[in-house]
């Protein structure tokens, strides 16, 4: 387990350096990635479904990324996107891929929906925090605004 959350540190890294991301936000961002497993490798150990680990983990990357976003002065997107990497399901689309190119067209359809949930998924739990986020941003907008105008 700690091998692989090392693996998805490295690999997180990996395409922090490809995405051009510097000094010590690559660091974090590559954090974010191994958090995002570690998160993903607890929650199938829980409950064994590779659908509702997924949608954990993106839950836990975008929390994290939302977070660190402000804590280092960022966009989102510098930490999310390095971070789900490892999440990705390249593996589901090569076996999708592969079933086919052996004429079994149904364990092809059969991992292609697999890999389609997974994606949107991962998606999903994106936009679920987002939504959040931005929902709470504007209640203390609202507030902030409402109490200034009070003390006035």
């Amino acid at each position: 387990m700690v091998l692989q959350i090392i693996c998805a540190f490295i690999a997180t890294l990996g395409f922090g350096i490809l995405f051009n991301v510097r000094d010590k936000n690559l660091f974090f961002a590559s954090l974010g990635g191994a958090l995002g497993w570690l998160a993903y490798l607890i929650s199938m150990n829980i409950n064994g479904s590779v659908m509702l680990s997924t949608f954990i983990a993106s839950l836990v990357i975008s929390i994290y990324a939302e977070i660190f976003s402000r804590v280092l002065k960022n966009p989102v997107t510098l930490f999310l996107i390095c971070a789900l990497i490892p999440l990705a399901p390249g593996s589901g689309m090569y076996y999708t891929i592969l079933a086919a190119v052996q004429g079994d067209i149904m364990q092809s359809l059969n991992k292609g929906i697999e890999t389609l949930s997974v994606a949107g998924l991962i998606a999903l739990g994106i936009i679920t925090v987002s939504t959040l986020s931005r929902l709470i941003q504007r209640i203390n907008y609202i507030r902030h605004n409402k109490l200034s105008k009070i003390s006035k």
